[in-house]
């Protein structure tokens, strides 16, 4: 049932990012949040009741949770226009877990680490766009970065991974997490790139403002 739920999130990553780079409205991918999210609540929720208190169990099922709770909130954010401020510095904690686990898994599963580190990196960027309200780093929109990031990444670390595991093909080898640590940086250098091209130019920003101050408030789109 957890892989199940895995293969439901690359999706709604995949179309979350497309919101941030501007493709879909926010509020249309709002019922998608809230599915996945439900999803991710009550799998792990059935798994847990069948698990008969069995430690390895639970405490691989658990943060499934911390990413049910993401989809939910946000599309909660998304439905009703809400601070996001509060679900940035959640994102803050779930970053977190997934840097514990990330190193917890080098030893035993190197790409599974790799993919945590992933996860980690996706929701600290949650956590610097919406709890601390940084929408540029340098010459890169952060908005647009994180958008492609998840639009590239997404599927990849969570659908893709969903069916090699549920049909028994999951590879632990070194070799696979050099693997998996080339595709991260090939991903993350690509995002940077079309971040740069897909993001509107500064004299743009300029002459919308007046326009779009009323809208925006300064707050970044939530990814």
């Amino acid at each position: 049932m957890g892989n199940v739920g895995l293969l439901l999130v690359g999706v709604v990553l995949f179309v979350n990012g497309l919101v941030s780079v501007g493709v879909v409205e926010a509020r249309g991918a709002a019922p998608l949040n809230l599915f996945v999210g439900a999803a991710q609540v009550v799998l792990p929720t059935l798994v847990l009741f069948q698990s008969e208190g069995d430690p390895g169990i639970v405490n691989a099922t658990w943060p499934s949770y911390l990413f049910g709770f993401t989809y939910l909130w946000f599309g909660f954010i998304q439905i009703f226009d809400i601070d996001p401020r509060g679900f940035g510095w959640y994102s803050s904690f779930v970053a977190a877990v997934a840097v514990y686990y990330a190193i917890k898994s080098v030893g035993t599963d190197p790409v599974f680490a790799v993919i945590w580190a992933t996860w980690a990196i996706m929701w600290s960027l949650f956590f610097v766009l919406l709890g601390l309200g940084v929408a540029k780093v340098g010459r890169i929109d952060l908005g647009h970065f994180t958008g492609w990031f998840l639009i590239l990444l997404g599927v990849p670390t969570c659908s893709v991974s969903a069916i090699l595991l549920l049909n028994g093909l999951w590879p632990t080898s070194v070799a696979a997490g050099s693997v998996a640590v080339a595709i991260l940086f090939v991903a993350t250098v690509l995002s940077v790139t079309l971040a740069r091209r897909s993001a509107p130019r500064d004299e743009d920003v300029v002459t919308a403002a007046p326009v779009e101050a009323r809208v925006s408030e300064g707050v970044p789109q939530p990814v």
